[in-house]
């Protein structure tokens, strides 16, 4: 195997819903909630998947034609129940702590880069048991900035850098830097910043939605995954 290959995988981050954890019950639940608050009732969570992966506000306005205004409402409601009840309906891919354990022992350096807030990303890391592998943490902040895919991930980036510096002294190329998840936000993310992006078709993406996106590389498992990420 080729030096090159070996050094792209040392800078790992990683989507969260969808990708280490499958949210559906959550947030599909909080959006029902949500929508009932602002006069909607809608009784499949199935019709709700969407939801999970792009902003709160963005999903309100597009699929609901909410104002901003309306959407801001919706998120609110959305929180009511995600912040006490919501988050913890939640559960790891089976294999995701080991597969996180492994690259921690092997060295890799591992982010997170979501779009949901940093606050629950690090209360549903903490909860799991899985924050520990973790070097940088970086979601978006409650009052919505910051929320998209690209700039989380230049804040992943940033923090990554930083980080280095001063453990290692050594510093982040975006040629050894790998962004994984399961939506057409954190392929196009990656893509912003010349990363590796690697889909998981385990997640949440429509169908051909990640090949459309231009992932580098797809995955089915987290076996598959675990085993790209070593290489």
């Amino acid at each position: 195997m080729s030096q090159d290959k070996k050094d792209r995988f040392q800078h790992l981050l990683f989507d969260l819903d969808g990708t280490l954890t499958d949210p559906k019950i959550g947030i599909t639940s909080c959006v029902q909630y949500a929508l009932r608050k602002m006069g909607i009732e809608e009784p499949d969570l199935d019709k709700l998947e969407p939801f999970i992966g792009p902003p709160l506000m963005d999903s309100f306005e597009e699929f609901y034609g909410f104002s901003q205004e309306q959407a801001a409402q919706a998120v609110d409601a959305y929180r009511e129940r995600f912040s006490t009840i919501g988050l913890f309906e939640n559960e790891v891919y089976p294999g995701i702590p080991q597969m996180l354990a492994m690259l921690h022992q092997k060295g890799k350096k591992l982010a997170i880069a979501s779009s949901k807030p940093t606050v629950y990303v690090t209360r549903i890391l903490e909860h799991f048991d899985i924050k520990k592998y973790f070097d940088v943490i970086v979601g978006s902040e409650l009052d919505g900035t910051h929320s998209r895919k690209e700039e989380v991930v230049e804040e992943a980036l940033r923090q990554l850098s930083q980080f280095e510096k001063k453990e290692n002294d050594t510093c982040v190329t975006t040629a050894a830097t790998v962004m994984i998840g399961d939506r057409k936000f954190d392929i196009l993310g990656a893509k912003a910043f010349g990363l590796t992006s690697v889909g998981v078709s385990f997640g949440y993406a429509k169908e051909g939605e990640l090949e459309e996106a231009g992932a580098d590389y797809i995955v089915d498992t987290v076996g598959q995954l675990e085993t790209l990420l070593l290489e």
